[in-house]
């Protein structure tokens, strides 16, 4: 371990032996870093906090911290993150709650930028871009992919599915389907993510099957249970890029953005 020597590390806490730890960061004594992890200065990671193998956290960041819940009464709940994710300055990620699953989880290889705030019970996804400001209230999920623009706001228990994309300063009181991409304030569909699935290396005819998968749910007249039943049924015939579809659908109780 590098620890800086004005770091404050509880002898209690579980730390790999390559992990980097800046100065006047805190680590309490319920936390576990693994290896390869940089902790920059200034950071505070106290509660029931573990950190995967190499990730990156900048300074002034605040992981761990109660949930921002007038009903905690100091449960011991979690807050669990993965590996390869990039933590930019000042974020904040609080832990979970009991009137949930208990634990706030962030999973693999996320880019995380400058001031993002990611609420109790939030269930975060891999490989997603959450842009400067991005605000995530309690019991949000996010799927795998995802992009959320800067500033972009999420109401608590919403949930966006998988490669699903929001603008700047976009509002999000109800649920994203997988592959949408919303913006406004209350936020609105926009089309689908068709280049962020390009560059992810789905075919022509993959991103041809999801923009009429859009059809179904916006331009068709359907009702929402009928346009899910449409996409529900191609999705059977084995086409894997709708199984996004069928995910967000098992999950989604808020009803979707219109």
């Amino acid at each position: 371990m590098t620890i800086h020597p004005t770091a404050i590390v509880d002898p209690k806490a579980q730390i790999a032996d390559d992990v980097e730890i800046g100065a006047y960061s805190i680590i309490g004594p319920n936390v576990s870093i693994d290896s390869g992890s940089w902790i920059g200065p200034h950071v505070v990671i106290e509660g029931h906090t573990r950190i995967g193998k190499n990730n990156r956290v900048f300074q002034f960041c605040s992981l761990g911290a109660m949930p921002q819940d007038l009903k905690y009464a100091g449960e011991p709940t979690r807050l669990e993150i993965g590996d390869n994710n990039t933590i930019r300055e000042f974020c904040t990620f609080n832990t979970g709650t009991v009137q949930d699953g208990g634990v706030t989880r962030i999973g693999n290889d996320n880019w995380i930028m400058a001031y993002v705030h990611i609420a109790h019970d939030c269930q975060v996804g891999s490989h997603i871009i959450l842009a400067n400001n991005a605000t995530l209230a309690g019991h949000v999920h996010l799927g795998d992919w995802v992009f959320l623009g800067g500033f972009t706001s999420v109401h608590q228990f919403v949930i966006v599915g998988e490669h699903a994309m929001t603008a700047f300063a976009s509002a999000v009181a109800q649920d994203i389907p997988a592959y949408v991409t919303a913006h406004g304030n209350r936020a609105v569909p926009s089309g689908i993510n068709a280049e962020g699935m390009k560059r992810r290396g789905f075919t022509p005819d993959q991103i041809r099957r999801v923009r009429n998968a859009y059809k179904t749910l916006y331009r068709q007249g359907l009702s929402y249970d009928e346009a899910k039943a449409a996409i529900l049924a191609e999705a059977g015939e084995g086409h894997a890029e709708l199984e996004p579809f069928v995910r967000f659908f098992g999950q989604s109780a808020r009803g979707i953005i219109r």
